[in-house]
């Protein structure tokens, strides 16, 4: 595990975030589940660490029904107070409101584009754009298509979805390579 050169923001004693870098991270992701998860994972990490939403992700899976958009689009008030009382997850209200609003504003994403990946490539023309980082520094929060992407997610009803947010949901998704040029994964993804 300590033989690879990573990322600098692996911190290397904790297994679920390698795994997370070495697996995950980067990986282009083209199936309309996986990206709502994703999706809800970033809003809820919006001002506090990945480690504490990562480290909750199985709960927040089985909280929002394996991620299942088509379910979270139909969670009533009866599930957002049941929500708010689940220690397992981030229990933010704003943002419990905003992953079933988002859910929904998906629906109409698949409904208009065929699926929300179709849509989410789109800005990038389908690929994935490369990046030439070597430290973390160089790394940005945000960028013009991160602000770009976020305005439209916005006109279209998302919550918590601002160009920070939209920034880390396209490297988690592999819209971006921001992978350090050292880093092993850098050349695989």
């Amino acid at each position: 595990m300590t033989d690879k050169i990573r990322c600098g923001w692996v911190p290397l004693n904790k297994p679920t975030y390698v795994k997370y870098h070495d697996e995950e991270w980067g990986v282009p992701v083209r199936d309309d589940q996986k990206m709502f998860e994703f999706l809800v994972l970033e809003s809820f990490q919006a001002g506090l660490s990945w480690e504490i939403v990562l480290n909750k992700r199985g709960n927040f899976r089985k909280a929002f029904a394996e991620f299942d958009f088509h379910k979270v689009a139909l969670f009533d008030e009866e599930k957002v107070q049941s929500l708010l009382q689940d220690k397992g997850i981030v229990r933010n209200q704003l943002k419990i409101r905003a992953a079933i609003n988002n859910a929904q504003r998906y629906l109409e994403i698949i409904k208009e584009f065929g699926s929300f990946c179709n849509y989410f490539w789109e800005f990038s023309k389908g690929k994935p754009l490369p990046n030439h980082f070597k430290v973390l520094d160089d790394i940005p929060a945000s960028t013009e298509l991160s602000s770009t992407i976020a305005t439209d997610l916005k006109a279209r009803g998302f919550k918590f979805m601002g160009t920070t947010v939209v920034y880390a949901h396209m490297q988690a998704v592999g819209m971006v390579n921001d992978h350090l040029e050292e880093c092993f994964r850098y050349s695989e993804v």
